[in-house]
């Protein structure tokens, strides 16, 4: 391992080194992120799974880029062109990119024009040009330079300008420079193209925008970027370009130069059509993938809260799906999610619909199953078959309740081929009612059938890279399944699949095992099953849980390692049997058998509540019995809602109307908050306050702060912002002379004297 890698890591994460360098040997084994989270706590201080997923990818990143370093070092060397700056440049870089920089000039270029200038023996006369101080007929000197390929002196001066603006191109210190002037102090401008089609004026605040790059929120990059995708817009930069000349000419006309002409013509060449144009990109380019980044991690927090919903467990469920023409499709459902019966009903449709016959149907099947919740789904209909349910609860004094329910990748799932299996006999159209109702009873267990990317939880996912946003979402995934576990005997194989250590082929023979064998009474046999070898027992097993087995600890989180230990806990502390909330673990009997402090901590835990759900700690849906419309609404309300979506300027939360209503970022918090993920999370119960009604367009604005609290931060943000205003008039305006020196200040500061 290396050292000064697992330092750096250390540092990042505010650990100790010992605590990475147990992580990294235990994934070097084979350990998974979440068995290692779990049950290798006492080696690794009690690393969570992002810490550890942090360290996995850290460390494979810093080794690739320290054997980059040693590539270009060795890439170099063998051209003979190697110093002990350049290595020591090289070996400095934080980043792969710092290091093709610096790799740049050295690399075996396209034909471009420095190359063929080159090729045609012109190098000694750029770096005359760059070199001579006196007075001397440049031309004269030029005309030694011409052969087959150079027909005159003034190629020839050409051909040598040529290569010194490549080489302004290649100076990966000079680019670092201009990158960080235009990134710090240079803006972004959207314009509307005159050809431009956007009929709904979606991209209408871009239309002629200019925005600070510091100050360029991730969202709006998306947005920037998807409307020049599709040609709406033209995007370009503002900086002072004057002022970046004068610093790459200083650099290179060098004091008592006297060929300063062809010199600043060379690079300003070299500024304008290779490098600012390439920096331009890479800075966009940068912003991009940050946004990307930030995306995905926002899509991945929110698909987080969404798999860890609470279970709503020992109902009967009628699952809704809404639809007009094609009709509404019920499911009834078991406690466990089994279909009990499906019907069809048409309240809507213009070609004969009927509203009374559609309430007797679901009257009926409530009836007959003792139905005591409705999930509704939330697509096409939704708020008109609140309505229609509402009315049935009230005009039969029902005690029913129902719940709006995201049915984002329903119709994805009815469509699989697990559906098929499932319910060969539905159409594909029928199953989507099941899916909406599981969702409501078991949201882990249904919605982990579904790819993440279609459950809706994310913000301009379409335009994210897909590699990144399903390995994200993938570990998203895994992390809140082994944080809830399964019951081997029920879990579906697109579950298991999760589980640390499986797969899904072993998932499969895990559930032919269980269908060929009946159930799994104790975890050793999960050893027989086919493909499950010795290593995969020791990281599943902890995660799947068998209930009413031969051996009580089977039901809880305790690793079979670590049964020994659990035993002579309960026995030195007189405990009988498993589940009992206020049992005692005396210090001085448990002291006499040495368990490890974390292991000792999670065995304890799992003898007191040894079915302990991990997503009990979150709330559950709101449950309604009345609808609510907007006509109902006031500016100042206060309401109850749940959160369905957290975006980068704000979170959508369903109040009970046809469309959710929007919380900006700024209506929030009394003080600034770094992202709405700060505040809220997908799936939160909040209380809601009307801050804006729009009849109109059926559309919502809410804040989490009393109106009048919100009235008074704006006051102090506006009297803040009008002091800010005045100390900034205070301040003397810069000289163009003062802004050169001190652009030059911070190039002699970052690069040395030998700039």
């Amino acid at each position: 391992m290396e050292i000064h890698i697992i330092n750096e890591i250390a540092s990042q994460l505010n650990i100790t080194s010992k605590q990475i360098e147990a992580t990294l040997a235990i994934l070097q084994e084979g350990g998974t992120v979440p068995f290692i989270a779990r049950y290798r706590k006492d080696a690794t201080g009690g690393l969570d799974e992002e810490q550890i997923l942090f360290i996995d990818k850290q460390y494979k990143y810093q080794i690739n880029l320290q054997e980059r370093k040693l590539a270009v070092i060795n890439l170099i060397e063998q051209q003979g062109k190697l110093t002990e700056e350049i290595k020591n440049s090289i070996m400095e870089c934080e980043k792969l990119s710092q290091v093709e920089d610096l790799y740049q000039p050295y690399k075996q270029k396209r034909k471009t024009r420095a190359a063929v200038a080159i090729k045609n023996g012109l190098q000694p006369l750029a770096d005359y040009i760059l070199s001579v101080t006196f007075e001397e007929n440049i031309y004269e000197i030029a005309k030694q330079y011409i052969n087959e390929e150079v027909k005159t002196a003034e190629d020839a001066i050409a051909g040598a300008s040529d290569i010194i603006a490549e080489m302004v191109s290649d100076n990966a210190k000079l680019r670092w420079s201009i990158k960080d002037q235009i990134v710090e102090s240079g803006s972004l401008q959207t314009k509307i193209k005159d050809d431009a089609v956007d009929e709904k004026k979606v991209y209408e605040m871009y239309y002629d925008r200019t925005e600070r790059i510091t100050s360029l929120a991730d969202h709006r990059i998306m947005a920037i970027n998807r409307a020049e995708k599709e040609k709406v817009i033209s995007v370009s930069f503002i900086y002072d370009l004057e002022d970046i000349q004068k610093q790459a000419i200083k650099i290179y006309c060098k004091e008592n130069c006297t060929l300063k002409e062809i010199i600043e013509n060379a690079v300003i060449d070299g500024l304008n059509r290779l490098l600012l144009p390439s920096i331009e990109n890479e800075i966009r380019s940068d912003l991009s993938q940050r946004a990307h980044t930030n995306s995905i991690e926002v899509f991945s927090m929110n698909l987080e809260k969404l798999l860890s919903q609470p279970p709503l467990k020992g109902r009967i469920v009628l699952g809704f799906d809404p639809g007009y023409f094609n009709g509404c499709k019920l499911a009834v459902l078991d406690e466990t999610g089994k279909m009990l019966a499906v019907e069809k009903i048409f309240p809507f449709s213009k070609k004969g619909g009927d509203l009374e016959q559609s309430k007797k149907q679901v009257l009926n099947l409530i009836n007959k199953y003792q139905v005591k919740i409705i999930a509704i789904g939330n697509g096409t209909a939704s708020r008109e078959s609140e309505k229609l349910v509402a009315e049935i609860i009230e005009e039969n004094k029902l005690d029913v309740e129902y719940a709006i329910v995201s049915e984002a990748g329903a119709s994805v799932w009815s469509a699989q081929e697990e559906a098929r299996n499932e319910f060969p006999d539905l159409a594909v159209e029928d199953r989507s009612a099941i899916s909406i109702g599981r969702r409501l009873l078991d949201p882990l267990s249904e919605l982990i059938k579904i790819d993440p990317k279609s459950i809706g939880v994310g913000q301009y996912q379409h335009d994210l890279p897909e590699k990144a946003l399903s390995e994200r979402l993938q570990e998203a995934t895994m992390k809140i399944v082994n944080r809830v576990g399964a019951d081997v005997n029920t879990a579906s194989a697109e579950l298991l699949t999760h589980i640390s250590g499986l797969n899904a082929g072993i998932a499969k023979e895990i559930v032919n095992h269980r269908n060929e064998n009946g159930k799994f009474t104790n975890r050793n046999q999960l050893k027989d099953v086919k493909r499950l070898g010795p290593k995969s027992f020791t990281q599943c097993a902890g995660f799947l849980r068998i209930i009413d087995g031969d051996e009580p600890l089977d039901a809880t989180n305790i690793h079979p390692e670590s049964y020994d230990d659990a035993k002579k806990l309960m026995k030195v502390c007189g405990i009988k049997e498993l589940g009992q909330e206020d049992v005692t673990f005396p210090k001085e009997k448990v002291e006499t058998l040495n368990i490890e402090a974390y292991t000792l901590k999670d065995i304890q835990e799992a003898i007191k509540a040894p079915l302990r759900d991990y997503r009990e700690q979150f709330e559950g849906a709101i449950l309604r019995s009345d609808v609510l419309e907007i006509s109902d609404l006031h500016v100042g309300d206060k309401l109850d809602g749940t959160v369905r979506n957290v975006v980068d300027f704000g979170a959508f939360v369903d109040i009970g109307l046809h469309e959710d209503g929007l919380v900006h970022i700024s209506r929030m918090s009394m003080s600034k908050i770094n992202h709405p993920s700060d505040v809220v999370a997908v799936n939160d119960i909040v209380q809601v306050y009307v801050y804006e009604i729009d009849l109109a367009k059926s559309r919502v604005q809410l804040s989490l702060l009393p109106l009048e609290k919100l009235a008074e931060r704006e006051n102090e943000n506006k009297k803040a912002f009008k002091n800010r205003k005045k100390s900034r008039n205070k301040k003397p305006i810069k000289t163009e002379k003062q802004k050169q020196e001190e652009a030059m200040k911070r190039l002699l500061e970052r690069f040395g004297k030998d700039y």
